[in-house]
């Protein structure tokens, strides 16, 4: 493992970066052990921290935990996620708000950021897409880095969760995460990552 250290001092151990990368899998199943509130709101103040468009923070979030509210979720997924989605204790709709930027005059009163989104709805919608895509990385290894387990995926009608959870059209889904702590007897073998050569060049 390579000693990662720079002027702010030393990085993550391995025991951290196998936590949060090397070592953590996608869950398709949880063990029954309950998900207190207090980690899903301390691992969303984690994630809010990241880095996002002109500190927009465009992710919103639902956390389903009873079976009448992960019900209301069961006819927008698709066939292959509904008993998973179902047992998880917990299923988090992430998704990002259009009208982020009404809240810029507070998280970025360095400028008038509003007047560059206000008025410009297709700017926006990228710009909510984009940060709000990011932050759910930034949940999920806040989750991790907490001692939870997550199973994100994409699996879902869009338009069915807009409609029935946010009808007033002014959020819209993005991912689903189910949330637990995970069974590991029933992870699959991990798949094969691409070499750094295969993704990127050094310019």
């Amino acid at each position: 493992m390579t000693e990662h250290t720079n002027e702010r001092g030393a990085g993550l151990g391995a025991a951290a970066l196998a936590k949060l990368f090397t070592e953590a899998r996608t869950h398709n199943a949880f063990v029954g052990r309950p998900v207190p509130d207090a980690l899903l709101v301390e691992a969303l103040d984690l994630a809010k921290v990241g880095p996002t468009a002109a500190n927009a923070q465009p992710l919103r979030v639902l956390f389903l935990r009873s079976p009448e509210a992960k019900e209301r979720l069961r006819p927008a997924l698709s066939p292959g996620n509904v008993a998973k989605t179902m047992a998880a204790p917990v299923v988090a709709i992430a998704a990002y708000d259009l009208e982020f930027y009404e809240h810029l005059p507070r998280l970025f009163p360095q400028t008038d950021a509003r007047a560059w989104f206000a008025g410009n709805s297709a700017f926006a919608e990228r710009t909510a897409f984009q940060s709000g895509t990011l932050q759910v990385g930034y949940l999920i290894l806040a989750l991790r880095a907490l001692g939870l387990d997550a199973g994100p995926m994409a699996g879902f009608d869009t338009a069915k969760v807009d409609a029935e959870f946010f009808p007033d059209g002014k959020v819209k889904s993005n991912l689903l995460i189910n949330i637990g702590y995970g069974d590991d007897s029933k992870l699959f073998p991990r798949n094969p990552r691409l070499a750094f050569a295969d993704m990127a060049k050094i310019l």
